[in-house]
């Protein structure tokens, strides 16, 4: 087994990742305190090829130096827009047709593993502040909230993870 180079990836190009198909999903980022956080989302989007990242209230926005440095190059191949309040986003969406789905420990939520997406629908999945998580206002006019199953002794993931958790679970959903 060889480990592959760069080149040898087959990688697209920004031009390329703004014509193809894009995965049915957006990102909504509810007031989010960390740049770090902020990049790695984009990079994540970018790998998962999503429609779009929507960055709320006092989440940072591209350019900035810290954002730069984990998002290597997404902020530019991924759409993004800036709304103060998390709730005209999620309104905006819902307008769009989009289902809109609070990524929250909450009474009621879906365990990610047994969530089974309308895959008629584009859907739209909103990450919280790192301490006080998704607003209950965003939750309220959400369409439900989904729940990451955690069983040691703290009570969230960082967010980047969560984001790439949430992905990759739909993503595979998606596929089948």
């Amino acid at each position: 087994m060889k480990k592959l180079k760069n080149s040898e990836l087959n990688r697209i190009s920004i031009e390329e990742y703004k014509a193809a198909k894009k995965t049915p999903f957006v990102i909504i980022l509810d007031n989010i305190r960390s740049q770090s956080n902020i990049g790695s989302v984009f990079r994540t989007s970018d790998c998962f090829r999503l429609e779009a990242i929507f960055l709320c209230g006092l989440t940072a926005q591209p350019p900035h130096r810290e954002i730069q440095k984990t998002a290597l190059g997404a902020t530019e191949s991924v759409p993004w827009k800036y709304f103060d309040n998390t709730t005209d986003a999620i309104e905006e969406l819902k307008n769009k047709g989009y289902l809109v789905y609070a990524i929250e420990q909450a009474e009621g939520s879906f365990k990610l593993g047994e969530f089974i997406p309308d895959l008629k629908k584009k859907c739209a999945f909103i990450f919280g502040n790192e301490v006080k998580g998704v607003q209950q206002k965003a939750i309220n006019i959400s369409d439900g909230c989904i729940e990451i199953p955690q069983y040691g002794t703290k009570h969230s993931f960082n967010i980047s993870i969560s984001v790439g958790i949430v992905l990759w679970e739909m993503y595979q959903k998606l596929l089948k």
